[in-house]
């Protein structure tokens, strides 16, 4: 059998870690779909502005997926979910859009944000001086969570005004 350096450096449940990894990874699947179809499905006040941003947080959550996928395979997990699994093993209750009105798709928007943001970090402190290589990824993903949260928070309070 080949050493593998990198589970011999993790100082944590590695089979815990994928789990979590991957639940971190079918929510990252949800909000990117939720941000596209709320990109192209809401109507209301700033619809080309807050759009264009929207596109932007998908581009982001892909990318997170991106990373969580990477660090998934190095630690010997599997990938193989379909979308339709992804709520099942994601921890963030998000809803499909219903109501294509703006303020609707921001709440929305924002109580997966907060969600990510929570989930996030309970897992940096999870693997926190454990396993330095989940905590940077999880470090840049929860830098970002907060940006989108405060994105869209000032998209509402601007649609408040």
């Amino acid at each position: 059998m080949i050493k593998n350096k990198t589970l011999e450096i993790v100082d944590i449940d590695v089979k815990l870690l994928i789990d979590k990894l991957t639940t971190a990874f079918a929510d990252e699947w949800m909000a990117a779909y939720q941000y596209w179809l709320g990109a192209k499905l809401a109507r209301g006040p700033l619809r080309s502005e807050i759009a264009a941003e929207l596109m932007v947080h998908y581009e982001e959550e892909i990318s997170h997926a991106t990373l969580l996928a990477d660090r998934i395979l190095q630690l010997g997990g599997d990938l193989r979910m379909f979308p339709h699994d992804w709520k099942r093993f994601g921890s963030c209750d998000y809803d499909a859009i219903t109501n294509v009105q703006m303020l609707s798709v921001l709440q929305e928007n924002l109580k997966g944000e907060q969600c990510a943001i929570a989930f996030y970090n309970d897992l940096l402190k999870m693997v926190q001086g454990k396993d330095f290589a989940t905590q940077a990824i999880i470090m840049k993903i929860l830098s970002d969570e907060i940006e989108h949260e405060q994105d869209i928070i000032q998209f509402l309070e601007d649609i408040s005004a």
